[in-house]
């Protein structure tokens, strides 16, 4: 998934929902660490910056202040092709930790820290000042992403949301439930136009571009058919049971991490809102994680791989709620934007009545 579709919106609901400490935002050059950092507050944090000029130097200074301190020089013989500048050690144990001691001490919740890198690692003073920090403050911060204990030990603590800008939502899929029979509605409500695109084209939208894998599952030719016009995966079949659907939907998509379950028939549903699903996912991977409006819990649901088997083998007619059910201490939810994401067009009035929103 493009790293540029995660928004400060989505990471704040994610974050918040999972009721962790800190924030830290890693990934490679040019993903827009720094960017999104700095959105998600809507003022200047006091903390650490700090910045390189190629071939020349890397410095750091206090959020606010003019001065800045040198941390490392670049050195053109260091070997490989990154990794060149040589840190000031001096000025690491010097200036750089009296700037996190002070912070430390300030009356802030939040401070920033953008980045830590390979420099910061080679002065173990430093380190030890940000672990300290870390008790005292909420941080969030911008860490380079290199196989370096400091730096892999920051972003794997109990206490932090990690999100990683290369692989926010590795190993997670998606099943479109598209198999109701539209009984209250009078017919296949998923083909029913919605201003203008079938009612199924909204989940589809909602759900494009995030998961490893994803597919619909269907009992109707006209459904499926559209998605061969999307080029989206389907699976036609003619089972007659909800535990059906799940369980073609599980088959379809195979040995994932974590699997949501989106029903078709959301138009309203937005995509941001699953974004914010899956990342509060990838963070607390073994927990069940649901949609809710304020005290009103809905769809989509993410299950993790632990509950598979039981979802393959739920019993006639049930569905992924059987499950919930059964694990009530497993359950966590993100937040929709307004109630509407959360309504179904179960008859005909239902989707005139979201149609006029």
């Amino acid at each position: 998934m493009p790293a540029r579709m995660l928004t400060p919106s989505s990471i704040w609901n994610s974050f918040r929902s999972s009721h962790k400490r800190h924030l830290i935002i890693t990934g490679g050059r040019g993903k827009g660490k720094t960017t999104l950092l700095q959105g998600l507050f809507d003022h200047p944090l006091r903390g650490i910056t700090t910045y390189a000029v190629p071939q020349k130097a890397v410095y750091l200074r206090e959020n606010g202040e003019e001065t800045e301190t040198v941390i490392g020089i670049y050195d053109p013989t260091a070997m490989g092709k990154e990794n060149k500048m040589r840190p000031c050690m001096g000025a690491f144990a010097t200036h750089g930790v009296v700037c996190l001691e002070r912070l430390a001490q300030c009356e802030d919740e939040w401070v920033s820290l953008d980045e830590i890198g390979y420099l910061e690692t080679d002065c173990p003073a430093y380190c030890r000042a940000v672990e300290s920090l870390m008790e005292q403050k909420r941080v969030v911060a911008v860490v380079r992403k290199q196989s370096l204990g400091f730096l892999q030990a920051l972003c794997s603590r109990e206490d932090v949301f990690l999100v990683d800008l290369d692989e926010p939502f590795s190993g997670l899929a998606c099943v479109i439930m598209a198999s109701g029979m539209g009984t209250r509605f009078g017919g296949n409500k998923l083909m029913a136009d919605f201003h203008g695109k079938p009612l199924i084209h909204y989940a589809i939208a909602a759900t494009e571009g995030i998961f490893e894998k994803r597919v619909v599952v269907t009992r109707h030719g006209d459904v499926a058919e559209l998605c061969r016009m999307y080029d989206i995966p389907c699976v036609l079949h003619d089972l007659p049971h909800r535990n059906d659907t799940v369980r073609l939907g599980l088959e379809a998509v195979g040995d994932m991490r974590g699997v949501v379950f989106c029903p078709g028939d959301q138009p309203l549903l937005r995509r941001e809102t699953v974004i914010a699903l899956a990342l509060a996912a990838k963070n607390t991977p073994e927990d069940i994680w649901r949609v809710r409006f304020e005290e009103t819990p809905g769809a989509p649901v993410l299950f993790p791989r632990w509950t598979f088997a039981e979802l393959a083998a739920l019993p006639e007619g049930k569905g992924g709620g059987f499950v919930m059910g059964k694990y009530p201490e497993r359950l966590r939810t993100v937040s929709a934007g307004d109630r509407l994401e959360l309504m179904d067009a179960d008859t005909a009035k239902d989707l005139d009545f979201l149609r006029r929103q």
